[in-house]
């Protein structure tokens, strides 16, 4: 019987997950603090998540190009000529992008991959900020204990599905549980005249989403998906006649199917109140060609897309009374164990391509620049080796991340840029780093900006506690 409950639950769990629902909260507590966060929502903001599925090299991302650490990245990186994955110096045909930061970094100079032109303008506009050597910890770390084990790590280093997990959750894959994402919106969500739409992903089910009590609403590509056939002609017979909305939705005396037609019933009520909302947004302006770099060829780039249906979610916030979302979106192929020179600088391309695109629709959003209010910041399962394999990297710990918005403090790099090369005082194996940076102080940057209180973000990052530093500054 027990094992009935559970699948039970387990089903009606998924269900409400793809209708958007929200279950009750777990406990007062968590209601009175999310009472509490959300009343001071008074203005509209969203945070969105993009996850660059894989593991992203950062070390080809932003770049030390002062002679010192240019010499040793050469050393390094350069190997046969067909398989290289070092980039070309600035100024030589395909180089890298130089970026002026406004804080000194002790005589250091960096660049940008030359796939990153709509990025560095951003970066030189005031619009984008780095934050370097960033991962997964417990607490603080150093290089000696790492190796002796005597301080907690992070479960499973290394694994993809552990680390997209801890990324996201704090948490390891096998643990489950709540998204930090999810667990803003549980904070958020009352203040919001629909909670099924404070978590947002149109990257399929995210864990960075799941949260205590709301659940994320899933979107496909630039639609909230309908059920099919509902009010058509269905088997030759006249719309008029068709059947189908009253066999899933009608009222039934079995408890499980009379859930089950709730369930349904809901999803199809949400999916038309978003769809409404959206459309009474107008239409966006659609995505510039995106061309691949290397090819030259046109080409659909699927993440701008996906930040334009975010974009025209959040042109539909006050049809749908919304005053804080969080959204996910994705961009995978990152696990560049090899052909890494001709698939990342398609890959970073593309991200530029969609970031410069969402920033130009958020800065004319309805006749409203809507840029000050929305962040959107990159992460990814981890970084990669400073070594190369011959034709790529394999996995690393710590990496570079953008944040973009017009309320960050934009045109710098925050944390600490590490050496170049291999054999210092933060490399576990080949170059791969020890972080400087956790995600929790990551994240509780985002989350402060969000509006919740130091007590709020250390509900929702459990290790927060453990640093000393909460806020890294990167927000206005």
């Amino acid at each position: 019987m027990q094992t009935d409950i559970s699948s039970r639950r387990h089903f009606l769990g998924k269900m409400l997950a793809l209708a958007g629902g929200s279950s009750v909260p777990f406990t007062m507590n968590l209601a009175a603090m999310g009472n509490a966060a959300a009343a001071g929502a008074t203005d509209y903001k969203a945070i969105v998540c993009l996850f660059l599925a894989g593991g992203n090299d950062h070390f080809n991302t932003l770049l030390a190009t002062d002679s010192g650490s240019w010499d040793e990245y050469r050393r390094l990186r350069a190997t046969a000529s067909t398989t290289s994955i070092a980039l070309p110096a600035a100024g030589a045909t395909g180089g890298v992008l130089p970026i002026a930061p406004n804080a000194a970094h002790g005589g250091r100079t960096f660049a940008l991959h030359p796939s990153l032109r709509p990025l560095k303008e951003l970066f030189d506009a005031g619009r984008v900020a780095v934050l370097a050597n960033v991962g997964t910890l417990i607490q603080p770390l150093t290089l000696a204990q790492y190796k002796a084990r005597t301080v907690a790590l992070p479960t499973r280093l290394f694994s993809h599905n552990d680390q997209q997990a801890m990324w996201q959750s704090s948490q390891t894959e096998q643990a489950g549980g709540a998204g930090w994402g999810g667990r803003l919106g549980d904070l958020m969500a009352s203040g919001n005249g629909n909670a099924a739409f404070t978590c947002i992903s149109n990257a399929g089910n995210a864990l960075f989403l799941n949260g205590r009590s709301v659940r994320q609403y899933q979107l496909s590509g630039k639609e909230a998906l309908a059920i099919n056939k509902l009010d058509g002609a269905l088997f030759g017979a006249p719309a008029a006649a068709n059947p189908l909305r009253q066999i899933v939705t009608g009222d039934a005396s079995n408890p499980f199917q009379k859930e089950y037609a709730a369930v349904t019933a809901r999803a199809i009520n949400l999916q038309a109140a978003l769809s409404g909302a959206m459309a009474g947004a107008g239409a966006l302006a659609e995505p510039p060609p995106y061309i691949n770099p290397n090819t030259g060829v046109a080409v659909v780039n699927s993440l701008a897309v996906q930040l334009q249906t975010v974009a025209r979610v959040i042109a539909g916030r006050d049809a749908l009374g919304i005053k804080r979302q969080v959204f996910y979106v994705s961009l995978g192929g990152f696990d560049t164990h090899d052909s890494q020179a001709r698939n990342q600088a398609d890959l970073l391309a593309k991200m530029a391509h969609a970031m410069a695109y969402f920033d130009d629709v958020l800065a004319n959003l309805q006749g409203t620049d809507l840029r000050k209010q929305v962040t959107l910041f990159t992460a990814s399962d981890f970084g990669r080796t400073f070594s190369s394999n011959g034709d790529g990297t394999d996995h690393g710990w710590g990496a570079h991340h953008f944040i973009m918005g017009g309320a960050v403090k934009g045109k710098d790099i925050y944390g600490s840029m590490p050496d170049t090369g291999v054999g210092h005082d933060l490399d576990v194996g080949s170059g791969a780093l020890l972080p400087t940076t956790s995600v929790d102080q990551y994240g509780a940057t985002l989350a402060s900006w969000f509006g919740l209180s130091a007590t709020q973000i250390a509900d929702v990052f459990p290790n927060i506690g453990n640093f000393n530093t909460r806020n890294l500054g990167f927000m206005g």
